[in-house]
């Protein structure tokens, strides 16, 4: 079973030990938010749907165009990036960075908190 005060604990701690990490939210395939540590203006619901949608998107995108299984999304605004992560079978986690991050070690912190989390989404 999901415990989802765990991951947000897991998140909250994330978010604590990486540098230039704004929120991050763990979403159900379909759109829902498991739990999320986000910024006050940010709406959980709506947040969650588009990072479902944005995966989905790349999934059809990688695999129409020929470049095998979808690693991470990456939009990059001008204020920083959303990044957006399958995370086990059934998760899709998003993680929101300001633009003083440097890419490489971010998906490294990244990469480890997947690897953290997926176990406890059985």
């Amino acid at each position: 079973m999901i415990e989802p005060s765990v991951l947000k604990s897991k998140l909250e701690n994330f978010i604590g030990s990486t540098s230039d990490v704004e929120g991050a939210v763990l979403v159900s395939p379909d759109g829902l938010t498991i739990t999320s540590v986000l910024p006050n203006a940010l709406d959980d619901e709506r947040t969650s749907a588009m990072s479902a949608a944005m995966l989905s998107l790349g999934d059809c995108i990688a695999k129409d165009l020929a470049r095998g299984d979808i690693e991470r999304v990456l939009v990059e605004g001008l204020t920083g990036y959303g990044i957006v992560v399958g995370c086990g079978e059934d998760m899709v986690l998003l993680v929101l960075a300001n633009k003083n991050g440097k890419q490489g070690i971010l998906f490294l912190a990244i990469n480890s908190l997947v690897k953290e989390i997926s176990p406890l989404l059985v």
